[in-house]
């Protein structure tokens, strides 16, 4: 039997064939699993597009997850397509360039708190839309995140939103563990997404990375990342919950 054989998995963050979102989609699929992605905006198009690159057809739902209108209407939406959710990707992330790329002291609030409400705040958020579709034996959610223990190049507000989501998955983890609803991320290393694109600098992430990873890391292959996510989908981690796993050679483990 497949890994998800049977399950029903909502994934967000579809934008390319080359995000780690679309290969947890597309393994799921492999495993077994249903599948829904959600696009947001103008990038409807593009993630009903890049759906029809998926072994299998999926709906795709708009969601904004910092719409708490489109958040009310989730479950609803994904009734339409499934009676209940097995498991939960959040692949959400946003941060205004002047967040980015150097400015940290210098990034007025308003910015700030777009990158938090969009790539830490929502996390919560999509955790209590789907919530009352998780059936009684339980389910995962699983999020991305990039190590948010240090400092990072250029990385600035961001990586204080990927801190706080590293904390707000273990806040979750406490107060939906009595569900039987397991919540944990998935630290992958640097990988040539969009959204690493547009962070300027980030070259200087391949560069820590070809230095001090004891695995070679190739940051054109978010599969590993993706397999990752899935196994936490699955039944074979059924006593993890509040972990951060990290998928990025080895590089969160060795001085510098």
């Amino acid at each position: 039997m497949a890994l998800l054989t049977g399950k029903n998995i909502l994934v967000t963050g579809v934008l390319t064939d080359g995000s780690i979102a679309f290969h947890i989609a597309r393994l799921a699929q492999e495993e077994g699993a249903n599948v829904i992605l959600t696009g947001f905006g103008r990038s409807m198009s593009l993630t009903t597009r890049i759906a029809g690159r998926l072994p299998h057809p999926v709906p795709v739902i708009e969601l904004d997850v910092t719409n708490q209108e489109q958040l009310d209407a989730l479950a609803g939406e994904i009734r339409k397509h499934v009676p209940h959710l097995d498991g939960v990707v959040h692949s959400i992330g946003f941060a205004p360039q002047s967040a980015l790329g150097g400015n940290f002291l210098h990034t007025t609030w308003d910015d700030v708190a777009i990158a938090v409400h969009t790539s830490t705040f929502s996390y919560k958020s999509l955790a209590m839309a789907t919530k009352d579709l998780f059936p009684e034996s339980g389910a995962s959610i699983v999020g991305l995140t990039f190590d948010a223990t240090v400092a990072w190049p250029k990385y600035d507000w961001m990586g204080v939103a990927k801190a706080g989501l590293e904390s707000t998955s273990r806040y979750l983890a406490r107060d939906l563990g009595k569900e039987n609803i397991r919540v944990n991320l998935i630290a992958a290393g640097p990988l040539k997404t969009i959204a690493a694109k547009a962070i300027p600098g980030f070259d200087e992430f391949e560069n820590v990375w070809n230095t001090r990873s004891p695995l070679a890391w190739n940051a054109e292959d978010p599969v590993p990342a993706a397999r990752g996510a899935v196994a936490l989908l699955s039944d074979w981690f059924p006593m993890t919950t509040g972990e951060i796993i990290h998928v990025d050679g080895g590089v969160h483990a060795i001085g510098g």
